[in-house]
């Protein structure tokens, strides 16, 4: 079986996730997308309004209305913080009959030689790249084999602008899902009051 791995902190997810997972699940190679919610990012800061168990449950409000894609949270049982090769790794051992693709954004690609073991990734796996407003993506002719761009829709939705504004009492209805939007306020997450 395919996967790709569709990883992020997804704090809240939104729309921008969901199409892109909608897209690349009905134009790439893959039996199956993981969104793969993130414990903790090393390359980022600790973000106060982390909580699992919601963003998990957010996650698969999405998850289960796009077919082939599902939420996993398989990185929560893996030591943290939790590296991409590592979780890799540890998937293969656990499903060694899947075949294991890597989602990530122009802006990751920007700054993927700075990841853990980032050449050992790309050995064993093919990375498909969904554009960013304002990266160009260059793809070094030795990789051409393992790496794609996407011609995923720009969405330029951003988690950290919907946690502001939600802390703003500001209306965030159209940059989530709807029904993430209503566990948002049923739950008073990011300050929602």
């Amino acid at each position: 079986m395919k996967v790709g791995i569709f990883g992020g902190s997804f704090n809240p997810i939104h729309v921008g996730h969901a199409i892109i997972a909608s897209h690349v699940i009905q134009h790439a190679d893959l039996d199956q997308i993981w969104l793969m919610v993130a414990p903790l990012n090393p390359l980022k800061e600790p973000n106060a309004h982390n909580n699992d168990i919601d963003r998990l449950r957010m996650t698969e409000l999405v998850s289960r209305h796009i077919d082939g894609v599902e939420t996993s949270a398989f990185e929560f049982t893996l030591p943290r913080p939790s590296y991409t090769i590592q979780t890799l790794k540890a998937l293969q051992e656990k499903f060694p009959d899947h075949e294991f693709s890597l989602i990530i954004g122009a802006d990751n690609w920007a700054v993927f030689k700075k990841w853990k073991d980032w050449e050992t990734i790309i050995a064993n796996h093919d990375i498909l790249i969904y554009p960013r407003l304002s990266y160009e993506v260059t793809i070094p002719e030795e990789y051409a084999h393992r790496v794609k761009l996407t011609d995923a829709p720009i969405i330029e939705v951003s988690s950290t602008r919907i946690r502001e504004g939600l802390a703003q009492g500001e209306s965030m209805r159209f940059y989530v899902p709807d029904n993430v939007y209503k566990y948002i306020v049923a739950n008073h997450l990011y300050h929602y009051e």
